[in-house]
């Protein structure tokens, strides 16, 4: 699929489905360490007012949004930017010499700048155009988990916004004004 069906559009502030994905599949977000700077980096951007969240899932190796920002390309850099640092600089504090060996062997060969390379290159940005697409994406993300057979239910699942569209506590809150 060519890489131009995927981009943001420049001044748009309309929500958009993304999908951000570890290098090679790896499985961080199993660590809930890892997890744990993904849910920080967000809750961060929402109270500083850099994104607006509707829906989130985070699975073993990749991360689900339906965002809105006034620039939505500048903040998901952003976000992997400083989230791909962390989690590098977690894995080497801890020695953890398997996923850092993988970062490193998996690293696309233009990277010269680094070592490791913690994300894959773009995040796949979806405009969501109307209401039945907004609802589409989010059932979508919802439903992740239920699909790959880790819960009966979305709300089940720990990472999820559908538990807070279910009332129930949530990893972060969501901006649904």
């Amino acid at each position: 699929m060519a890489r131009s069906r995927y981009k943001f559009l420049p001044s748009d502030t309309l929500p958009y489905f993304v999908t951000v994905t570890v290098i090679n599949w790896i499985p961080v977000f199993s660590n809930p360490d890892i997890a744990k700077i993904i849910f920080d980096s967000l809750a961060f951007q929402q109270r500083e007012k850099r994104i607006m969240l509707h829906a989130y899932v985070l699975m073993e190796n990749h991360l689900h949004l339906v965002v809105q920002a006034d620039n939505l390309s500048k903040e998901m850099a952003n976000f992997k930017s400083f989230t791909a640092r962390q989690g590098i600089d977690y894995f080497t504090a801890h020695n953890n010499q398997f996923y850092l060996r993988q970062f490193a062997f998996h690293k696309l060969p233009h990277r010269t700048d680094r070592d490791y390379q913690f994300w894959q290159e773009g995040s796949h940005p979806e405009q969501i155009h109307n209401q039945r697409m907004y609802e589409q994406k989010i059932r979508y993300i919802h439903e992740n988990p239920v699909r790959r057979g880790y819960v009966d239910e979305p709300e089940h699942w720990r990472y999820s916004s559908a538990r807070y569209y279910a009332g129930m506590e949530a990893m972060l809150e969501l901006d649904l004004d």
